[in-house]
């Protein structure tokens, strides 16, 4: 009896390959694959670039990261029509989803023509997307919680920065809001919306010491990257010490925050990783998309290709601070 081909979680050659087997087909000089995301000179988007590159040269493929260098989710749907236009079809697209209102009908659009897409880091589940690559950002909230309640000592006001609009902070702001419901000493006083602009919460912690609102705020929780390390420097900057800081990402700045003991640790991801295992997934999804592609395989029982890939999560602090920046640096 002949074996029926599927689509499976396998590696060959180091990379990771959704097929039995390793054959696969073989590429063209014109084969591309992208990535569309915002605020893409950051730490965080470099380090998805240089995974992305990774994948793509190990694999034999041309790849581009591209974006606003702000976070701006209608400058993304406009990089992401540019790509859907280029004289060469994309092979495939992965998206980081600023807004999924927006980001949706262009995701459907795409899958709609053809061009297979995933989303990394943040996701738009409601779309036709084929998998979503990256944290478990529920799991990373209830991580932040526990650190952020074991240095208040269960009680204290606490001011959250974050973007609402994005879904993987939407959940990360719900495993926040879980892990603190075993402690009503905890209270979330505030909720800033920093726009993805860094700024913003510099100014915003800036405000809260001049107007002597920093003496009833005992902690501050960032729910990306950006923020902590600004909020850390105003209050060094202002020599105010004993407040709680749970930072996001792992930007160097955080890092040398956190050696200084100006914050208590931080919800490292897997940038790198989302950039290469997604290349690696676009590269089996183009050569072997399921039928058919534009189908919402989220919600079949028996779709051969996983609506999820978490790509893991881990706190960094004081304890282990120097050997993540070691292994770091090694790459």
């Amino acid at each position: 009896m002949r074996m029926r081909r599927e689509i499976v979680i396998g590696f060959c050659g180091g990379t990771l390959l959704w097929l039995v087997g390793c054959g696969g087909s073989a590429h063209t000089s014109t084969e591309k694959y992208w990535l569309v995301a915002t605020n893409i000179k950051i730490p965080y988007w470099q380090s998805a670039n240089t995974g992305l590159q990774r994948a793509a040269q190990q694999i034999g493929v041309k790849a581009e990261m591209v974006g606003p260098d702000t976070f701006d989710s209608k400058a993304e749907h406009e990089f992401f029509q540019r790509v859907l236009a280029e004289k060469i079809k994309p092979a495939g697209i992965m998206v980081s989803v600023a807004d999924p209102a927006v980001m949706q009908p262009d995701i459907d659009g795409a899958i709609g023509q053809g061009v297979p897409v995933i989303t990394v880091d943040s996701d738009a589940p409601a779309s036709k997307r084929l998998t979503f690559i990256g944290t478990d950002n529920y799991k990373a909230g209830l991580m932040g919680a526990q650190l952020a309640v074991k240095q208040l000592q269960g009680k204290g006001s606490v001011v959250i920065f974050t973007m609402p609009e994005q879904a993987n902070l939407k959940e990360r702001l719900h495993g926040y809001h879980d892990g603190f419901d075993g402690h009503p000493g905890i209270k979330i006083v505030d909720t800033v919306d920093i726009k993805g602009d860094a700024r913003i919460a510099f100014d915003h912690t800036q405000d809260l010491v001049e107007k002597k609102g920093i003496d009833k705020i005992d902690g501050f929780i960032c729910l990306e990257a950006i923020a902590c390390p600004e909020v850390a420097d105003v209050l060094d900057r202002n020599k105010i010490g004993s407040k709680v800081i749970v930072a996001m990402d792992t930007d160097l700045r955080t890092l040398d925050w956190i050696k200084k003991d100006r914050i208590a640790g931080t919800i490292a991801q897997k940038p790198f990783t989302m950039g290469f295992v997604g290349v690696s997934a676009l590269d089996t999804l183009h050569h072997y998309p399921p039928n058919p592609l534009d189908k919402l395989w989220a919600q079949d029982p028996q779709a051969p290709l996983a609506t999820t890939i978490g790509t893991g999560e881990m706190l960094v602090d004081k304890s282990n601070v120097d050997a993540f920046i070691s292994s770091t640096s090694q790459k």
